[in-house]
């Protein structure tokens, strides 16, 4: 997949609109629409998507993502997308719908097809909607696909509910929506290194402040690293038995004894198991971790 950051004249795309933060199963559908008309044509697929939140334009502060960038990227490209468009919101934001149709999307991509999904809606107080680009596909001769919403246990998907899940722990709720687990990525950096002292060596990360927060607590976690997986158990939090100063993931990997200090973890959250709290003395902190890994 090719990645643009300015806007360049690439004719005949199938495209996908959207934000697409968490590129959960919705975003899948929408942006799987675009790929499948593209190869069943004959023609390239591109998601048109912007490098901010327009939220962070419009409100001065961005919302807590879902994603890194890096992950929204390597997970649009997942799906078979041959071009990825990061636009500049910024610089877009006035424009009408019509002339964001017309001198943005005709002018420069001449769609074969656009897909969005049921709800989208584009443009300056937001003109362009469903009933918008299916007027348009008339005058500019491409096919119009709005995805209807896409539901898990009878709820539509939504980033806005993902969040919700994340920032109340329920983690398997989010991780539905997503269609995969809640990821993050870190360099492993030197904490206390009290664990080893009680046996529980840990690996140690710093939650990218740019994602949704999830609560203090421990979580069943899966750690990828070198092309293995391994179980594992984490800590994130403030550490209040150790006194610890500053919010920080340390991450138990279940059989394993390397020294991977500097290198490049991944941890996927598979559930919460319980909220963090303070214990009297290490050893009553020992039996609860032992417990702790019997619960993952």
């Amino acid at each position: 997949m090719q990645i643009f950051n300015e806007l360049t004249e690439i004719a005949d795309l199938s495209i996908a609109l959207g934000y697409f933060d968490g590129v959960h199963l919705g975003h899948q559908a929408v942006i799987k629409s675009a790929v499948e008309f593209a190869k069943k044509n004959g023609n390239k697929s591109a998601v048109v998507t912007f490098k901010d939140h327009p939220c962070c334009y419009f409100w001065g502060v961005c919302p807590k993502y879902i994603l890194t960038r890096a992950y929204r990227e390597k997970f649009i490209a997942e799906l078979g997308v041959d071009y990825l468009f990061e636009l500049d919101f910024e610089k877009l934001a006035n424009l009408s719908a019509e002339d964001y149709l017309e001198k943005i999307l005709v002018k420069y991509f001449s769609p074969k097809s656009i897909s969005t999904g049921f709800n989208h809606n584009f443009g300056h107080n937001k003109t362009g909607n469903v009933e918008f680009l299916k007027h348009g596909a008339g005058i500019y001769k491409y096919e119009y696909f709005a995805i209807p919403p896409q539901t898990y246990d009878d709820e539509i998907i939504s980033s806005t509910k993902i969040r919700e899940f994340l920032s109340q722990g329920y983690i398997r709720g989010a991780n539905n929506m997503l269609g995969r687990n809640f990821v993050i990525k870190g360099e492993v950096i030197k904490g206390q290194q009290l664990g080893r002292t009680i046996g529980f060596r840990t690996a140690n990360l710093v939650y990218p402040a740019e994602l949704i927060d999830i609560p203090f607590g421990v979580y069943a976690v899966l750690v990828n690293y070198c092309g293995e997986t391994f179980r594992g158990i984490a800590n994130f939090g403030v550490r209040p038995t150790v006194n610890g100063q500053g919010a920080l993931l340390e991450v138990h990997i279940l059989d394993f004894d390397k020294d991977i200090y500097g290198e490049i973890i991944e941890v996927e959250f598979v559930k919460m198991i319980r909220p963090e709290r303070k214990f009297a003395s290490l050893e009553q902190l020992k039996l609860q971790i032992q417990q702790d890994i019997i619960n993952i």
